[in-house]
């Protein structure tokens, strides 16, 4: 008899970011019963948790708005005790400002933030030590506005996308440069192999499309050793967030739009959750989400798969071994619209 997908998941809480609330909202993970809210300054995006300090980070990037379109760049990391639901503390990294993407390197100790550029530099990662939660240092990435970041398991190699930039940065983390620009025309979600010999980009962004770029949508395959695209995954729409579960899968959020006749320009329409094989890319399947997805993480098993969908501010919960959706979380917490960041927080040992 095949397990449930909810079977050994109590104590278990799904972190959901509402970047209009502004907040983080807290989901039981075996019922999807709401556990309450965290209020925190401005706008919060992304989150990331780090099993050893049992905290949670959460980025604080703009005042309102976003990228080119905001009111202001923040300059804080909001670190959350997960159990409590309470601010721990609220880390200011000027002169760095608008934290967007998180990664961490559990086994040593440092969490990986990109920053956004300034007149006298240009964008970054921000390297902090996560027991003193304070900055070690800066890596120049080359591009104004870097977004998603991710390493490699053994914590020597980085890549950081961006929109602005036709290229994917590649950092040596061990001695924090900038080794190699992969060509890429512009770029958002991204994710390194277990094995840490391919990293998977998404690209275009969609306001290249949008203003009639011709290079189709779709997974750009890196490979690490000679750092060079070497393979496309194709899709119908733009991605936005991929991401790679602990089974191999890996999971891309498609935007799709779609014409609006009331207004006569265009509306979001529902998105979709493709899914590959990491190893042979193979598709493995699809389905259709929420409006906009932002952001997908998955459980520590890879069973189940978390898609935050902004535009509506819900968050779809999918089995990935029957590609079937088990729930949508849509708690008035969340708000209209902004469901952004998440992180699931296994119960304590």
């Amino acid at each position: 008899m095949r397990q449930s997908p909810r079977s050994g998941r109590e104590g278990d809480v799904l972190a959901v970011v509402s970047q209009t609330g502004p907040s983080v909202s807290f989901f039981d993970a075996a019922s999807d019963h709401y556990l309450g809210s965290l209020e925190t300054i401005a706008q919060p995006h992304e989150l990331c948790f780090d099993p050893a300090q049992r905290l949670l980070w959460c980025s604080i990037t703009y005042d309102s708005g976003f990228y080119g379109a905001n009111s202001g760049r923040r300059t804080q990391l909001t670190v959350i005790d997960p159990d409590t639901r309470r601010i721990v503390e609220v880390v200011d990294i000027a002169p760095e400002q608008a934290p967007h993407g998180l990664a961490l390197d559990g086994a040593r100790g440092r969490l990986y933030v990109t920053v956004e550029g300034a007149d006298d530099r240009t964008g970054g990662v921000l390297v902090i030590d996560t027991q003193t939660r304070r900055p070690l240092g800066r890596i120049d990435t080359g591009a104004p506005g870097p977004h998603w970041v991710a390493i490699d398991a053994a914590g020597k190699t980085g890549y950081v996308t961006s929109k602005e930039a036709p290229f994917v940065s590649v950092l040596d983390l061990e001695r924090g440069v900038l080794t190699a620009k992969v060509e890429v025309p512009g770029s958002e979600g991204l994710a390194v192999s277990a094995d840490g010999t391919r990293a998977f980009v998404a690209a275009p962004f969609l306001g290249s499309l949008a203003s009639g770029g011709t290079t189709p949508p779709g997974i750009k395959v890196i490979d690490i050793s000679t750092a060079s695209v070497v393979d496309t995954l194709p899709l119908e729409d733009t991605a936005m967030p991929v991401h790679l579960t602990s089974t191999g899968r890996l999971l891309v959020g498609e935007v799709r739009v779609e014409d609006d006749p009331t207004s006569g320009g265009s509306r979001m329409a529902p998105g979709r959750l493709t899914v590959f094989s990491a190893d042979t890319h193979e598709r493995l399947g699809d389905i259709e989400v929420g409006p906009c997805p932002l952001t997908i993480t998955s459980s520590p098993d890879g069973r189940l798969a978390y898609v935050a969908c902004h535009t509506s501010s819900t968050v779809e919960v999918i089995d990935l071994e029957t590609l079937k959706t088990l729930a949508r979380l849509d708690h008035a917490a969340l708000g209209e619209s902004g469901a952004h960041g998440l992180a699931y927080i296994p119960h304590p040992a």
